[in-house]
């Protein structure tokens, strides 16, 4: 309940001090307006009211964690990796089907291992930290916009946060990236709050505090990304401000002691027991990926323009408006928090847009800031006028309701009509209702209820891609997990004997199985690991075809045209399960289970 406080007490309702003056009337002239601001927009709504809108965002975005299979590449391997190392009890050393894997740093997977281990094996404990960190993004925005510009800007920008559906997608969706952004955005917001005009001494000093921890907290999850945004962004903010005077109030030296105190206990742990580790993770993992193609994972210089404007809906129109409102100076404060927004969003946009390396995910950390300019902007916004920002995410889902009547269109030989229908339909049944809030809302707004309206669309967005992500799993579970595979493979292989992934691997598979696989003839992202420790792994199918002959038992998955080879082979195996990405088959001498 103390969370609630600021959010349910707003400034305006706060007592008079013991001489009986307005708090406005002792502080510093800078300071007055910045105050009268957030006393001005106090939030309208009874404390019984903004409680059930929490519970009831709480209860959407963690009850469906559970309710989808693991799909791959990125679930599969993550769960894996922290499945790992709850089980091998080795906290340092991260594995990816029990080979060496130091592509990304450790913090996640160390979550990820506690929750399997307090929640038990199973997708609710390997998606809990995506989800949490994205609740507590959106709890990061909201604090620091109650405190930077009233109550109401703070219910705002957390229902903007929430309503985004990039910030929504990627808190149920088991990667590392939405961990780093509540990283990066709690340092963001612990700046903001520091260097406020009108925060005393013991604010500023814990706020840095809070914003060098989370810059660990950031490197740890993802690397040296965790201050290279930060620290571009304060450059770029002095040299076009022409303002210096904040990097004296960083406090330097417990701030760095806190930083490394909390960042390089693993480095140095790791580079210790792993010689190779510090030229995998900072040379070919950082500098390489970002200069060079050899990530194979390019794009053009527009790469994330759609993924802004998708990921920003249902508030993509407002976009601009946040941005010019953000440029505009407030003369009555030293500081600009939303010039520093701008600043913030437009640097990691512009960062990875040149970047030779590009996933959709990676621009996710300037999200939470456009949420941050919105709610600066949105209490002064026309309600009558906000009415028109509704057009275009009622346009998308009006595409989404055509699409389904085009389902035929997407079906195909390696997406059968089984597995696309039940995705059109939660589409289609998410755009009804998506649909029919943007209706409501429209009403809402025409009547001044700009509050109200926005709770709608807010909350809609959050079910909407809710319920799309739980039809994809209807795709993912048939094409993309292994889920059924390890179900099927279960009463042939127990737990001793061998599985192989031949000339194929699926993410999911060693979480399912609950162990590693032995990959043939396969590489990608394991190559580190296969070099360090050969024997952990078939080089050549020759190798393959000669350890299945010798084993009394064992299984494999494979691509169909694989399978046909070893058909030709006559190579000994039953067939137990087929789809058209890969064929399962055991060892027939002692296949019964």
């Amino acid at each position: 309940m103390d969370l609630l406080d600021p959010l349910l007490h707003p400034p305006c309702l706060q007592p008079l001090n013991p001489h009986g003056a307005s708090p406005l009337t002792l502080m510093h002239p800078d300071s007055q307006a910045s105050a009268a601001r957030r006393t001005m927009t106090s939030l309208p709504v009874s404390r019984s009211t903004a409680l059930a809108c929490w519970i009831v965002l709480a209860l959407i975005w963690f009850v469906p964690l559970g309710w989808r299979a693991l799909f791959s590449p990125d679930e599969g391997r993550y769960a894996s990796i922290g499945l790992a190392m709850l089980q091998s009890g080795d906290w340092i050393t991260p594995r990816l089907n029990g080979l060496l894997y130091f592509e990304k740093p450790i913090f996640q997977y160390w979550v990820t291992a506690a929750s399997l281990g307090v929640f038990g094996i199973n997708e609710f404990a390997a998606r809990f930290w995506p989800a949490l960190s994205g609740f507590l993004t959106i709890v990061a925005v909201w604090f620091t916009a109650r405190r930077l510009w009233g109550s109401l800007s703070g219910a705002y920008a957390a229902l903007l946060a929430a309503g985004m559906t990039w910030i929504s997608a990627n808190s149920h969706f088991l990667t590392l990236d939405m961990g780093l952004t509540f990283f990066q955005a709690l340092s963001l917001c612990a700046f903001l709050i520091a260097q406020n005009d009108d925060a005393d001494a013991r604010e500023r000093r814990n706020a840095m505090w809070v914003c060098w921890a989370a810059m660990a907290g950031a490197t740890l999850s993802k690397g040296l990304v965790g201050i290279v945004i930060p620290g571009a962004t304060l450059v770029l903010y002095s040299l076009l401000q022409r303002q210096f005077g904040f990097w004296r109030r960083m406090h330097w030296g417990s701030g760095l002691f806190i930083y490394f105190l909390l960042a390089a206990p693993w480095f140095i742990a790791v580079s210790l027991k792993n010689p190779g580790f510090f030229d995998f993770f900072f040379i070919r993992e950082h500098f390489r990926r970002f200069l060079t193609d050899e990530a194979r994972r390019t794009g053009e210089a527009w790469y994330f323009v759609p993924v802004l404007l998708l990921g920003a809906l249902p508030w993509t129109t407002m976009l601009p408006q946040w941005l010019w409102r953000g440029t505009r100076r407030e003369v009555s404060e030293t500081f600009q928090p939303a010039r520093l927004l701008v600043i913030w969003s437009v640097f990691i946009f512009a960062f990875f847009s040149v970047s030779r390396s590009k996933l959709p995910s990676y621009i996710l950390p300037m999200f939470p800031a456009l949420a941050l300019l919105g709610a600066y902007w949105l209490p002064r916004a026309d309600p009558r006028r906000l009415r028109w920002h509704l057009i275009a995410p009622a346009g998308f889902w009006l595409v989404a309701v055509g699409a389904w009547f085009s389902t035929d269109m997407f079906v195909s030989e390696t997406q059968p009509l089984a597995v696309v229908q039940p995705f059109m339909d939660m589409l289609a049944g998410s755009a009804v209702v998506s649909l029919l809030a943007f209706g409501a809302a429209w009403w809402l707004l025409g009547r001044g209820r700009k509050l109200f309206a926005v709770v709608l669309v807010s909350l809609a967005s959050v079910l909407g891609v809710s319920t799309v992500m739980l039809g994809h799993d209807h795709y993912a579970f048939q094409m993309r997990s292994s889920k059924n595979v390890a179900a099927i493979l279960q009463p042939y292989v127990g737990s001793e004997v061998p599985v192989f992934a031949v000339r194929f691997y699926d993410q999911s598979l060693p979480f399912y199985l609950r162990r590693p696989v032995v990959l043939v003839d396969y590489r990608d992202e394991f190559t580190y690991g296969q070099d360090a420790e050969p024997a952990l792994w078939i080089p050549t199918l020759e190798g393959f075809v000669e350890r299945w002959q010798s084993s009394p038992r064992a299984a494999a998955v494979m691509p169909p045209d694989t399978y046909e080879e070893m058909q030709k082979r006559q190579l000994p195996m039953r067939l137990v399960y087929e789809d058209p990405r890969r064929r399962v088959v055991v060892k027939p001498e002692e296949t019964k289970p």
